[in-house]
């Protein structure tokens, strides 16, 4: 089965509770069971913007089971440093390139995301298009 995969606006929204997506994660991943999957700098990036003990609950939800997160391998940088440059003019950052990348090696598609514009913007080997799931 194909993974879905995970960017950081819905890690922050899933374990900030103020954040205004909160309860639309929450629900989401009640109402859907299927294997996620992210990268290191996913969760990196997410746990920039979360609270200390909102950290600890998603790398305890990681270690648990709740998503796979995969390393960007340094042999992947090459790739990663032509699509940060491919979407220059869209600011796009190590996360979303690694994203890119580990679609690319994984063949998901899906992903969840508050960053729709850019992910509909964004393209994969051989030019198909990332598949923004509603989730909010």
């Amino acid at each position: 089965m194909t993974p879905v995969l995970v960017d950081t606006g819905f890690l922050v929204a899933l374990f900030e509770p103020a954040d205004a997506l909160a309860a639309s994660a929450a629900t989401y991943l009640k109402e859907h069971r299927h294997r996620l999957v992210a990268t290191t700098a996913t969760v990196v990036e997410a746990c920039f913007f979360l609270r200390p003990g909102a950290k600890a609950d998603l790398l305890a939800w990681i270690r648990r089971g709740g998503m796979s997160v995969l390393e960007v391998p340094a042999a992947a940088y090459a790739q990663l440093e032509t699509t940060l440059r491919k979407y220059a003019d869209q600011e796009i950052d190590f996360a979303d390139a690694a994203l890119i990348w580990l679609a690319g090696e994984t063949g998901a598609t899906q992903v969840l995301t508050v960053d729709r514009r850019d992910f509909e913007i964004f393209r994969l080997k051989g030019g198909r298009r990332f598949d923004v799931i509603e989730w909010f």
